[in-house]
């Protein structure tokens, strides 16, 4: 049913009902009662025709194609009467039902040929595609005695993103040569790639071809050639999308960290001349082959904006198999999950199944929860208990990392909220290292 009444008419039915009391105890009242019930009837039914008779109010809704994570976003609506009276509906546009909003539903009156127009603040609160209906309209009849429904306007699709307003903001002080200022550490790119870069004192390790003989026989000491390392080569990133990662800190999922801290280590990778690519595992298994260029970036972004985590875990050994088939280049493996200690015997077999052609680095995330309980005043018994099996669980974790470590992999313990910057220290240190 499209037609509602309204509080008018309803106080005249309800007027009318009571009367009938009146005209039950006076006979000669009853003609008069029902001549006013079929008054209103007439009133009612006339005014109901006249809005059946009016023209839908045109709707145009103006937003972005692509909205950012959790951050508030205005929508505009022009709304539009073409008829030559003025009109007054209730308006409500037909938003994505999981997404927050502010100033919805909104009651305006329109003058005869005019238009307005309404703005009103969503914030989405999770990546991916979402879909706007068509804005629902109660259309106020013109003594006001009814509201119709109708709807207007048309559907659409929005694209939901990560946080880019915030990853800009990395990547703004990367343009500018000011790392240093969110804790990334400048590094010169020094290696033994084709380019000659500078003189300097021999380091045990240093191969023959980095010798400069001549100026070891002036100086009567070895010294080396540094060279600037070649700009082709290639990161991977192994992104554990399982349930491991659908745990927040402060409302924010490891998933949506972890994808920030990958696009942000994928344009400094592509700034310094790298490919960069990856690999999903965890139920939401994509691959996405090393590429190079200003594009890269936006590619990934598009191809990663609606990846969503699973309730299966991980299947390092697996990934690691299939990584190496796809991946037979030398290259900076990067593994980013949230283990646990069930994991070790996987997590080991993968690690060095990579590690006999790659270079690997393995960022495990840690909860802020952990932190902040051995970090926490202990004033009862239950906090001592809990203490002493978070500490005893992170000392597990850090032994494994040590034992990863010897084995060759680099492992960084580090809560989501740090993974970012931690991931690009991480990388300009290989680099510096010329290890890649």
């Amino acid at each position: 049913m499209n037609w509602y009444p309204r509080r008018p008419l309803l106080y005249l039915v309800s007027g009318w009902i009571l009367t009938a009391v009146i005209a039950s105890l006076f006979p000669e009242m009853t003609e008069a009662w029902l001549l006013g019930g079929g008054l209103i009837a007439g009133i009612a039914l006339n005014d109901q025709w006249r809005c059946r008779r009016m023209a839908t109010p045109e709707i145009q809704r103006l937003m972005p194609r692509t909205l950012p994570l959790s951050v508030p976003t205005h929508v505009r609506l022009q709304v539009r009467n073409r008829q030559a009276y003025p009109i007054r509906l209730l308006i409500h546009d037909h938003y994505p039902a999981h997404f927050s909003c502010e100033e919805m539903p909104r009651e305006v009156k329109l003058d005869a040929r005019s238009g307005i127009e309404i703005d009103y603040r969503l914030l989405p609160p999770e990546r991916g595609d979402a879909l706007f209906g068509k804005t629902e309209l109660l259309l106020v009849s013109p003594w006001g005695l009814w509201q119709q429904r109708r709807f207007a306007g048309s559907t659409g699709g929005v694209r939901v993103y990560p946080n880019f307003a915030e990853i800009s903001t990395y990547t703004l002080l990367a343009t500018d040569n000011r790392l240093s200022q969110i804790g990334v550490r400048h590094r010169q790119r020094r290696g033994e790639g084709n380019e000659f870069f500078q003189l300097r004192e021999y380091r045990q390790g240093d191969s023959q071809r980095q010798i400069h003989w001549q100026a070891s026989a002036r100086q009567r000491k070895l010294v080396s050639k540094d060279y600037e390392d070649e700009k082709d080569q290639q990161v991977i990133f192994l992104l554990d999308t399982g349930r491991r990662m659908r745990h927040r800190d402060d409302g924010r999922a490891h998933l949506d960290q972890a994808l920030n801290a990958v696009l942000l280590l994928s344009y400094v990778a592509v700034r310094q001349g790298d490919a960069v690519g990856i690999m999903t595992i965890g139920g939401d298994n994509r691959w996405i082959a090393p590429r190079k260029g200003q594009n890269t970036v936006n590619h990934l972004l598009e191809s990663l904006y609606n990846l969503e985590s699973s309730i299966e875990p991980a299947d390092y050994l697996s990934a690691a198999s299939k990584l190496s088939s796809l991946q037979r280049r030398r290259a900076l493996i990067i593994l980013i999950t949230n283990t646990r200690n069930e994991d070790d015997r996987d997590l080991f077999a993968a690690t060095r199944q990579l590690r006999h052609h790659h270079l690997v680095v393995l960022a495990d995330l840690r909860e802020e929860i952990l932190d902040q309980t051995v970090t926490t005043p202990i004033d009862t018994e239950s906090q001592v208990l809990r203490y002493h099996a978070v500490e005893r669980y992170l000392d597990e974790r850090r032994r494994k990392h040590r034992l990863l470590l010897h084995r060759g992999i680099m492992a960084l313990d580090i809560t989501a909220r740090q993974l970012p910057v931690a991931l690009v220290n991480q990388y300009l240190d290989i680099k510096a290292e010329a290890s890649l």
